[in-house]
């Protein structure tokens, strides 16, 4: 769902003045260009004491005061009442809220109508809450961990984040695309002119890809740059598998009967392009079931490779039970995701590194149509074998010699 063309906000506040500077800059403007309708009230205004008191000591003791429920629940309903049967979304500034992120931000600028509490001292009366909950949709929103003195400065950060994102607030849409955490990362490091700046005797250039001229190069580093600050500066913001360039960035282990079903999963995802060559996913191991992998775990050596806890290699070897020089090599396996990392052609070297002493040669099985993985066991050594395929008509065979040590 799209951004909406204009949104109503309203702020409830004891500080009305702390909201000025939403009338500068792009958010200002907005308000001006009709694309924001920005209402603060204060909240003393609910008040029906000549102190204009809006809190009181907290029940059952401790530090510090808590807003009084009677003007709150005035001013809440105040502000329903401007909706004439609409509601607004209510969102309360709150360390123990949800995450403010990007991409709650999104969701609420798609919202035609958002309404703003600013808590102050130790917060709001929990019956507040429960009111407004009865009438309009209610979210607690965290800024950070940590605590502010009121909710004001989180309003000013939230209303700048969401109605950036409204049609004709920032001039050129497409560099809300390319933001900090659009996509879960960090945004590249960015440059202007000169092309190589005289800092106090230090010569400072722009790297040299950004003025090569070639987009493809340009979107490329930036795009590395981007996943090497976030994994510097932010790593809690990666998939596991984003930093993966290898299989030593994997952790490995014999496969046991916990990883089946995870088995089971990748051996779908890897066989699928096959089996739609094939016009048929009736054939191991698209057909391999828990019965059948456990079976395998018993006659094979499996190896499964994790990152940040999920399988995402795996490969099993065995000597040919007719004949014990020959070390079968199968079921090699990398989740689409990380493929082209050389995460592969590292399986097949530590599943053929588990020959034992009398293996003298290794052999693999692959589908006659699977040109990319024949080229791959090609690079590793293997050729076709001199004979038709002993698995199944669809498949061909692959050996190799097993090349000995002489250091």
């Amino acid at each position: 769902m799209p951004a909406v063309d204009r949104q109503r906000l309203d702020v409830i506040t004891i500080f009305p003045d702390y909201l000025a500077p939403l009338d500068l800059s792009l958010i200002g403007k907005a308000r001006r260009d009709g694309i924001i309708d920005l209402h603060v009230h204060d909240l003393r205004s609910f008040t029906h004491d000549r102190h204009r008191t809006v809190d009181d000591t907290p029940f059952g003791g401790g530090a510090g005061m808590v807003m009084k429920p009677q003007p709150w629940a005035e001013a809440l309903d105040h502000v329903r009442a401007q909706g004439e049967g609409a509601v607004p979304r209510l969102i309360v500034p709150g360390p123990g809220g949800v995450p403010f992120t990007q991409a709650l931000a999104k969701e609420l600028a798609q919202e035609p109508w958002l309404a703003f509490a600013c808590g102050r001292y130790e917060g709001i009366d929990e019956r507040v809450y429960e009111h407004a909950a009865e009438r309009m949709p209610v979210t607690v929103v965290s800024l950070g961990d940590y605590v502010l003195n009121g909710g004001e400065v989180a309003v000013l950060a939230m209303v700048e984040a969401v109605a950036r994102l409204l049609p004709g607030v920032v001039g050129n849409a497409e560099s809300l695309v390319e933001e900090s955490h659009e996509d879960g990362l960090l945004e590249y490091p960015v440059y202007t002119k000169p092309g190589v700046w005289e800092d106090g005797g230090v010569e400072r250039p722009v790297p040299e890809v950004l003025l090569s001229g070639n987009h493809g190069a340009i979107a490329a580093w930036r795009h590395q740059q981007r996943l090497d600050r976030t994994a510097a500066r932010r790593p809690d913001l990666l998939h596991p598998s984003s930093v993966v360039s290898g299989l030593t960035d994997l952790v490995g282990a014999p496969a046991s009967s916990a990883d089946i079903p995870e088995l089971i999963v990748l051996s779908r995802a890897c066989w699928l392009p096959e089996a739609l060559d094939a016009g048929t996913s009736d054939f191991p191991p698209m057909t391999d079931g828990p019965e059948e992998l456990a079976a395998s775990l018993e006659s094979w050596s499996t190896w499964v490779w994790r990152s940040g806890g999920r399988l995402v290699a795996s490969g099993r070897g065995r000597s040919d039970p007719d004949d014990p020089s020959v070390w079968q090599v199968g079921r090699l396996m990398v989740a689409p995701d990380l493929s082209g990392r050389g995460i592969g052609r590292a399986v097949l070297a530590h599943i053929e590194s588990l020959a034992p002493a009398e293996a003298t040669s290794f052999w693999i099985n692959t589908a006659r149509r699977a040109e990319r993985n024949q080229r791959i066991y090609r690079k590793a050594g293997y050729r076709l074998a001199p004979w038709e395929s002993r698995v199944h008509p669809a498949t061909v065979d692959m050996v190799k010699p097993r090349r000995r040590r002489t250091d």
